[in-house]
């Protein structure tokens, strides 16, 4: 694939949409596929991850992760709840939430975390923010979801299991992360996974050595991948990163492709995804 651009929000969703488009003039139908069928085709993503530090007796441990909500004009809260019975259906140990639960305003808030809160019902529920949570406000959107229970992880961290612990950064993109105080009460040779938005952030993290898995969002998969050639443009801190699992050093990272859109409420060949992470010993 050849290299793909840093580009403002606006550029993004011009190229985008040229892209669909362009889709639905080659394709039969291809612009009410794009619009009505694949942004409701949800896709169940089965994911072995290797750990360092992982204890034995937590070997198979599974982790559902959503991201990407954005509740707002382009998803309804009936689409996020569509998500979260799939998740539940899975019996995960662990949910994870890893940002932009909103769109446009942060009034869109409590329908998300009213949509989520199910989830709280069968065990824990950590999140971390994301840029469009700080676009509209940020403590808001934290708010809400701590009203239903949800842990939001502002450069925090917790232990899950005996030996493991999960660590949230807050937004890379308005650098409010920090990652040293994400970790500070971890302890040496702890099994961590961090909930992250941004993708590229992965870099930073592996440098650092501790984590041994990064979970993201933020990318979306680019809505737009064109066989062959993958998505004709990706957002600031998603083009390295976008999609599915990667080696980064000596670390893992997932990107999850998001449950909902931003306009062009479009998707093509980039199903929206809710995730299914299983543990396994070694880090390798």
């Amino acid at each position: 694939m050849g290299v793909v651009r840093k580009v403002t929000r606006r550029r993004f969703l011009k190229l985008a949409l040229a892209g669909v488009v362009e889709a639905g003039a080659l394709t039969c139908g291809g612009w009410g596929y794009a619009t009505a069928v694949e942004p409701n085709w949800l896709a169940l993503e089965r994911v072995d991850v290797p750990l360092h530090g992982l204890p034995t007796a937590l070997e198979g441990f599974t982790i559902v992760q959503l991201s990407d909500l954005h509740r707002g004009p382009e998803v309804a809260q009936e689409d996020i709840e569509r998500a979260v019975g799939l998740a539940l259906r899975q019996e995960a140990d662990l949910a994870v939430l890893t940002g932009d639960f909103v769109s446009r305003s942060a009034d869109n808030a409590a329908s998300c975390a009213e949509a989520l809160a199910p989830l709280v019902d069968t065990g824990e529920v950590l999140a971390c923010l994301g840029n469009h949570d700080h676009w509209t406000h940020a403590d808001t959107v934290a708010g809400a979801l701590a009203g239903v229970g949800i842990a939001v992880l502002r450069n925090a961290a917790c232990e899950v299991a005996d030996g493991l612990w999960v660590a949230g950064v807050d937004d890379v993109w308005e650098r409010h992360a920090d990652l040293g105080e994400a970790l500070a009460g971890v302890p040496s040779g702890a099994a961590v996974v961090l909930l992250a938005h941004e993708p590229d952030y992965a870099d930073v993290v592996a440098s650092d050595g501790r984590v041994g898995l990064q979970i993201s969002g933020h990318s979306h998969g680019g809505q737009v991948r064109w066989p062959f050639f993958g998505p004709p443009v990706l957002p600031y801190l998603a083009t390295k990163y976008y999609a599915g699992r990667y080696r980064v050093g000596d670390m893992w990272l997932y990107v999850n492709r998001g449950v909902g859109l931003i306009s062009p409420a479009v998707r093509f060949n980039c199903r929206p995804e809710v995730t299914l992470l299983t543990l396994r010993e070694g880090g390798v």
